[in-house]
């Protein structure tokens, strides 16, 4: 049945990916995906070994996806400019494709995550960061800084968490970028380590 419905794996993730964006990515399953195809779950497993693979495949577009639209924002651009389009390719990738976007958050085993497009965007952060001087470990903190503050954002507003109050979320995600670039340039320096205890005299 599958052979004769033209099914193959690029085509099954693909279609579990528009699945995600309409229902949920915690609702795709082998199932869910043989009745989108009108065939029995038993057709699919040539194919697919388990939901969990499926879900790793819509992970892995996913992020192939959105490195190749981040690529694409940051050529030629540089400081707040670069960070400002980064920023801005999670946010509407999120808006455009919510169930994609979770599946972007799927976690890999740690195979799969080094073969991933997810090495991409660490570069593409990094590289960003780079032109702010920052160097380790300074740089992997900021990296972390700027992943929790763009997912935390995106997940909160799709969530209508801003929905309902003043300013605009629009006008505070602009702020909020001007307040990283402004930390980024200005990154605090670390404390120095505490010094030693003074060995107590026994004379």
């Amino acid at each position: 049945m599958a052979a004769r419905v033209g099914l193959t794996l690029e085509r099954l993730t693909r279609a579990a990916a528009e699945l995600a964006d309409e229902v949920g990515f915690d609702q795709v399953t082998v199932s869910a995906l043989a009745r989108r195809f009108d065939v029995k779950v038993a057709s699919l497993y040539s194919h697919l070994k388990n939901s969990h693979d499926l879900k790793t495949r819509i992970a892995l577009l996913a992020l192939e996806e959105l490195a190749d639209r981040a690529a694409d924002a940051l050529a030629g651009r540089a400081g707040k400019d670069a960070l400002a389009a980064f920023a801005d390719v999670y946010r509407d990738y999120a808006r455009e494709h919510p169930g994609r976007y979770a599946a972007a958050q799927f976690r890999l085993d740690p195979e799969t995550a080094a073969a991933s497009a997810g090495g991409r965007h660490a570069q593409m952060t990094r590289a960003i960061l780079r032109g702010y001087d920052l160097t380790e470990p300074d740089q992997t903190h900021a990296v972390r800084l700027l992943g929790s503050v763009f997912h935390g954002y995106v997940s909160l507003e799709m969530g209508g968490g801003f929905s309902h109050s003043a300013p605009d979320s629009q006008e505070t995600w602009s702020r909020v970028l001007d307040a990283l670039d402004a930390l980024l340039r200005n990154w605090p320096t670390a404390p120095a380590p505490p010094a030693p205890p003074t060995p107590r005299s026994t004379g």
